[in-house]
């Protein structure tokens, strides 16, 4: 919008300066576009939709546990074996393969000084493989209340 645009505009106040961009989309990113989401972003949906549903069925386990079971040394060793017993293979199976992949499906870069690929949004790329204690540190072995 040039300056004599902004008299003739119906907003007012002060033009805003050009903010000028240092990239352009090469071709490449928007043939990739055209197939929808990459296949690192499908799988870590399955995994984020994986992990929900873990996540609901083991707070179901724990209230129901809770409700039938009164003694509380009872709940502990009952819960932990729950904990111990729950299978989260297809979901670490997921998991695994991230963290196998991701960085040559994204193009990570890689940083020279620590010889490894770069942080996304400061943190590792890499995730956990869920387990009891991953269990145990949401839903503690002890009755509420």
């Amino acid at each position: 919008m040039l300056e004599t645009d902004l008299a003739e505009s119906p907003v007012k106040g002060q033009a805003l300066r050009q903010r000028l961009r240092n990239f352009r989309p090469d071709p490449e990113s928007a043939v990739r576009a055209l197939g929808g989401p990459l296949f690192w972003m499908r799988r870590l949906r399955a995994i984020e939709d994986a992990v929900a549903q873990h996540e609901r069925q083991l707070d179901i386990a724990w209230h129901e546990l809770a409700e039938e079971t009164d003694d509380p040394d009872e709940f502990a060793r009952l819960w932990r074996e729950t904990a111990y017993g729950w299978s989260f293979a297809e979901v670490n199976r997921l998991i695994t393969r991230h963290n196998r992949n991701f960085p040559a499906e994204a193009r990570l870069p890689m940083d020279p000084k620590t010889r490894d690929f770069i942080r996304v949004n400061g943190r590792s790329y890499e995730r956990k493989p869920l387990d009891a204690s991953w269990i145990l540190a949401r839903w503690p072995a002890r009755r509420p209340g």
